[in-house]
């Protein structure tokens, strides 16, 4: 627990820097802590017994950043497709010389039965090729899109709600679960949380979301168009059920791999995709107020 503590301090030290100069301060970092996440889930898959395609996901990445820097953020909807294509056809065409001659190798009479013996994988491994595309790349790149809001002091805001809608979430579900405890939220995913830690996570989401809009009020000019009360609020809720699902999400992963953490680079807290999990899933809730209210 000490060192959960202090990794987290640590961690929440660094964060605060990275909102106040927002920008390409936070998108440069933001960046490096995704492709630590990416590398992370691949690695887990693979322990898992799959065999993904990464290279157009890496690909991906590395091109969408300057495209949407240069054309516009819709640029990332054709990238992530073309993406997926490739991915897709890469997986359908592995290895298509060796299953040629495995295929003339084989006698002309050879049974149905015996052929469904060798299931084919490919199914599989291009779904789990696909798996971190959709599930870090795209809302990562959703967490870099906020860091184009301007003025600075409503991107400072959106990005200290993406931080701390989940993390205040989280922290307020712990609690509360293990004060009142009852029936489990999803015991075939995570046996520890509960219903009423999940209720006081969103409870506890929707007051940080409030809070940070109630302070901005004091400290941002008068001129500044801070986001409305009413949005603040669905912020809230929308992103604590986000982040949850993040978190719930991951714990599946994990289990299906078979690991507990995804690697250890944070003491007490796991690795990377360990601690964006939440945030990456509430990026998508943001991104989608950047369309509809700061376009």
């Amino acid at each position: 627990m000490k060192k959960r503590v202090i990794t987290g301090a640590i961690l929440s030290v660094v964060a605060g820097t990275l909102i106040y100069f927002g920008g390409v301060y936070f998108a440069v970092v933001a960046l490096v802590c995704i492709c630590f996440a990416l590398s992370e889930e691949y690695k887990a898959i693979r322990g898992a017994g799959y065999h993904p395609v990464a290279e157009p996901t890496w690909v991906a990445l590395g091109i969408s950043i300057p495209l949407a820097l240069s054309f516009g953020h819709m640029v990332v909807v054709p990238i992530l497709m073309g993406a997926s294509l490739v991915t897709i056809g890469a997986v359908i065409f592995r290895g298509l010389q060796d299953q040629w001659a495995a295929a003339e190798a084989k006698p002309q009479d050879e049974s149905e039965e015996s052929q469904e013996s060798h299931p084919d994988n490919r199914i599989l491994d291009a779904v789990m090729s696909l798996l971190p595309l959709y599930s870090i790349v795209l809302p990562g790149l959703a967490i870099i899109s906020l860091t184009q809001i301007s003025p600075l002091s409503v991107q400072r805001v959106m990005l200290l709600m993406l931080i701390a809608v989940p993390v205040v979430g989280d922290t307020t579900a712990l609690f509360v679960g293990r004060a009142i405890g009852g029936p489990k939220l999803c015991p075939a995913v995570s046996p520890k949380k509960t219903w009423s830690g999940a209720i006081g996570g969103l409870v506890g989401s929707m007051i940080a979301a409030l809070l940070i809009r109630l302070i901005a009020g004091f400290i941002c000019a008068p001129t500044t168009e801070l986001p409305r009360w009413v949005l603040c609020c669905a912020i809230g809720l929308l992103g604590g059920i986000a982040a949850q699902l993040g978190d719930l999400f991951a714990s599946m992963v994990k289990r299906h791999c078979g690991i507990k953490d995804f690697s250890e680079i944070f003491p007490g807290h796991g690795g990377m995709l360990d601690r964006l999990d939440s945030i990456l899933f509430m990026s998508i809730v943001l991104y989608c107020c950047r369309l509809l209210f700061f376009a």
